[in-house]
């Protein structure tokens, strides 16, 4: 009670007393948290945010800092008492302690899935125009140059729209528009990869923000950007790289169609990207292609890098394809995917094989991509039932690759067969003692009914399983 009243005093000396109590009590007292908030300790301190003396200004805000952290009482209390418009205007002094402290709450309150709207409104632009540009090396002379305590600022800036863009729709879009965000996001991974920094914590933000930027990308960009990338108008029908014609979609002459169509997009979008155009630019494939290959000891970069990469490959888009064929063939991505295969824990494993899933699909050469992947993705899935299994959702995905290779690759059903892959999927076909394993039992069934359109191998099907009919209810190539 003492330190609160001391708050309101009219001696600065006693006002930052009461608040470094404050900052000190609060560190990680859940009660007095509780406490301070019941004597009505936040609107004091909110108004001492912006107080003439520089002291008290750093001592307000650093038990603030204290007082919101894993509390959601108090974040709300802070927000209800102005407290986001208070701290802007503290954020405009050039005074590095304050800025820490100021943007160290912001990433606390961002960690509050009902504030995220109201501070992504609140708080993008200023915050971007004074810390993120500046700091990212995107003003000025281009190049990092941040002291200790800028880049805590940047990092505590970065972890604050890492959650930021975790949020709504609105709030992704929101972020996507906001004028040099992007940019910088973009700027600061790019010059971390030329000094060799790929490990910096700031460089796991960033890349977490673009690849959270990039989710149902295609679903949410500009109409007039997505029209753009799917193709021109003709007749009133749209381009979208599937060929019409007589020609096979195989043959020499689709293949060239399908390549020059590719180019022509590719030249629009390539020369200058701004703001959220780096999210689809063919650019952005080559930096997500350097993570993977330099950073060797944070895993959560990586992963982001692989799971934007997935975004911007899913789905039927044109687009979507345009950068799986960029990827496969001009930034030869398999590689390292594939050595981040090998070694990945479950969580990592998601985003690689969603990667590899689309890449599959979208690949004009299944032969080439099936001599590389198939015994890598083999080895991941389990044979009985002492083996160590990854996660349903990543069996699924693995089973959806082998199933895209094969309906158009003679090569990747024999080299199923070959590393032991039929045993394992009718294994996995067996399985159905829960809601996920039925969902990767129904993967694997019709992998194997698309594998037995091959007569080569009923042979194999008959060493593998029960003397019964190994085609017994599959008609025809079932595609899953």
């Amino acid at each position: 009670p003492s330190a609160v009243k001391y708050l309101i005093a009219s001696d600065p000396n006693l006002q930052v007393l009461g608040a470094a109590y404050l900052q000190h009590k609060c560190y990680s007292d859940g009660n007095a948290k509780k406490q301070a908030r019941s004597l009505q300790a936040m609107p004091k301190l909110v108004k001492l945010f912006n107080s003439p003396n520089q002291e008290v200004q750093r001592h307000a805000t650093g038990a603030m800092r204290n007082l919101i952290y894993d509390n959601a009482e108090n974040k709300l209390a802070l927000v209800e008492e102005n407290g986001i418009y208070e701290l802007m205007r503290t954020l405009r002094e050039p005074d590095d302690e304050l800025r820490k402290n100021v943007t160290g709450i912001l990433w606390n309150l961002s960690s509050s899935d009902n504030l995220k709207d109201r501070l992504a409104r609140d708080t993008l632009e200023q915050l971007t125009d004074t810390v993120l540009v500046p700091l990212s090396g995107l003003g000025g002379s281009g190049v990092i140059q941040q002291n200790p305590s800028e880049a805590e600022i940047f990092y505590n800036s970065t972890g604050f729209l890492r959650n930021l863009s975790s949020a709504s729709q609105q709030t992704r879009q929101k972020m996507r528009e906001c004028h040099g965000l992007v940019d910088a996001m973009i700027h600061y991974v790019n010059s971390s990869l030329e000094v060799g920094k790929s490990e910096d914590k700031s460089v796991e933000n960033a890349v977490c923000v673009l690849r959270n930027l990039s989710y149902r990308l295609y679903d949410e960009m500009p109409p007039s950007s997505l029209q753009r990338l799917e193709g021109h108008r003709r007749n009133g029908g749209m381009v979208t790289g599937e060929l019409v014609g007589c020609f096979s979609p195989q043959s020499k002459k689709a293949r060239e169609h399908y390549l020059n169509a590719d180019i022509v997009t590719f030249t629009e979008v390539s020369k200058d990207p701004k703001g959220m155009e780096w999210l689809w630019n063919p650019q952005i494939v080559g930096i997500y292609n350097r993570l993977l290959q330099r950073c060797e000891l944070n895993k959560h970069t990586t992963e982001a890098a692989s799971g934007a990469l997935q975004n911007i490959t899913a789905g039927d888009r044109r687009w979507a394809g345009v950068l799986s064929r960029l990827a496969l063939e001009q930034e030869r991505i398999l590689n390292p995917v594939l050595d981040r295969v090998r070694t990945a824990d479950h969580h990592q494993l998601r985003s690689l094989t969603g990667l590899i899933r689309n890449l599959s699909r979208h690949a004009r050469n299944k032969d080439e991509m099936s001599t590389k992947v198939v015994s890598h993705l083999i080895e991941k899935l389990p044979g009985s039932v002492g083996d160590k299994a990854p996660p349903a959702d990543v069996i699924v995905n693995i089973i959806a690759v082998l199933n895209n290779l094969v309906v158009e690759s003679p090569m990747a059903a024999r080299d199923i067969v070959y590393f032991d892959g039929l045993r394992k999927l009718f294994y996995i076909k067996k399985r159905r003692d829960s809601s996920d394993n039925e969902k990767s039992s129904r993967a694997a069934a019709s992998l194997l009914g698309n594998m037995w359109q091959y007569t080569k191998l009923h042979r194999d099907f008959k060493m593998v399983r029960t003397p019964s009919s190994p085609a017994a209810g599959t008609r025809g190539w079932i595609l899953g």
